[in-house]
């Protein structure tokens, strides 16, 4: 559906350097998928969205979408954001103060057309079209509200309303929940969810915000300096990062800084040493014989077995001293000192750990991914 090649975008401010913004940002969006820009700020994820949309005029590159180009440098080709038929919902919602709900969703179809002939629509076609879109984000009950008397999530769906009244072929939108409170902002998560998946818009979603990412995507593009990083699934990108930015930048992690020494011949694994001794680490990667390695291992995959000794497989286990809890309601958050280390770990709050207790900690190899850190 949406095709975007070797991208690049720059600013110039003054007599100052060119700002590079966007450096060989390339992807593809299947048709009725959800892809989200993930990053954190200056990495070049608005940009590239305000590229798409044609809000900004690239360098170079070529935008598609469903095989017509919007965008090419080699052919001279830009069209106007008003004719690149997106839909477009920025942080700020932008919506009219001085309109009702009803018509801030119709003021795009009012826009398009002069006395409606453009449109087709009859005044009770448009009102029909309107009052459909309204009741998909659950706003038609609301339609004669001024729109300044609406909550935030109320605005913010009345955005989406109003860029999806146009039924664009593409939806961009650009942190939209940013500004609400975090329980609302977790509750439109799973609205935004619905609708796109019952509408099946295909969707560009930009966020620096982990958990929305993941929550949200099908797929996920991680940014960082302008460029892109690494392209998966959530689950891929989560559980198999593959560089330290990624691994740190998407949740929280334990690094140990390790050397491959070679296959493990058992498992197909790698056998690295740590800073630990020796452990069994899983990889995508391939790694020369002694060469540098972060091992990746997220607190939830930290084992805690309190006081008694690991049965069975013994495979990374080490033993530490409970430093310090914090109690969040569903699961407690440990520090777990080993030697001079500090290692994160999470359990469940039946457990009962105590700080200075002692405990084995236990990382599954499958857990532990290798990533490379060096030539």
């Amino acid at each position: 559906m949406l095709s975007v090649k070797a991208l690049f975008t720059e600013y110039r401010s003054g007599r100052g350097p060119a700002v590079k913004a966007a450096l060989d940002v390339t992807f593809e969006v299947p048709e009725g998928k959800l892809f989200t820009l993930l990053g954190p700020s200056g990495c070049g994820k608005t940009t590239t969205l305000r590229s798409i949309a044609g809000l900004e005029r690239p360098v170079s590159g070529d935008i598609e979408v469903s095989g017509v180009p919007v965008y090419s440098s080699g052919r001279d080709v830009f069209v106007p954001p008003n004719k690149r038929d997106f839909g477009m919902v920025f942080q700020s919602y932008a919506i009219w103060p001085h309109m009702n709900v009803f018509e801030n969703a119709a003021f795009p179809l009012r826009v398009r057309s002069t006395g409606l002939s453009r449109t087709g629509l009859s005044r009770t076609g448009l009102r029909d079209k309107v009052m459909g879109v309204l009741t998909a984000v659950g706003l038609d009950h609301l339609a004669e509200r001024e729109a300044t008397k609406l909550s935030g999530g109320q605005q913010q769906r009345l955005a989406l309303a109003r860029a999806l009244v146009m039924e664009p072929k593409l939806l961009l939108l650009d942190e939209p929940l940013s500004n609400l409170d975090a329980k609302l902002r977790e509750k439109m998560r799973f609205e935004l969810k619905r609708i796109q998946a019952a509408l099946k818009l295909t969707t560009v979603y930009v966020t620096h915000d982990q958990s929305e990412a993941l929550a949200l995507s099908h797929e996920i593009a991680v940014m960082n300096e302008g460029r892109i990083v690494q392209i998966g699934s959530p689950r891929d990108i989560y559980e198999r990062p593959r560089t330290r930015f990624v691994a740190d930048f998407i949740g929280s992690t334990n690094f140990l800084d390790g050397e491959i020494v070679g296959r493990d011949g058992e498992s197909g694994l790698w056998q690295a040493t740590t800073e630990f001794g020796s452990f069994k680490v899983i990889s995508e990667q391939v790694f020369a014989q002694g060469a540098k390695v972060a091992v990746s291992i997220r607190p939830e995959d930290v084992e805690i077995v309190a006081g008694g000794a690991v049965e069975g497989d013994t495979a990374n286990v080490l033993r530490g001293v409970i430093d310090q809890t914090i109690f969040l309601g569903d699961i407690v958050d440990l520090k777990v000192k080993v030697g001079n280390t500090l290692l994160q770990a999470r359990s469940h709050p039946n457990l009962g750990l105590a700080v200075g207790g002692d405990a084995f900690l236990r990382m599954r190899p499958e857990k532990c991914v290798a990533i490379g850190v060096g030539p």
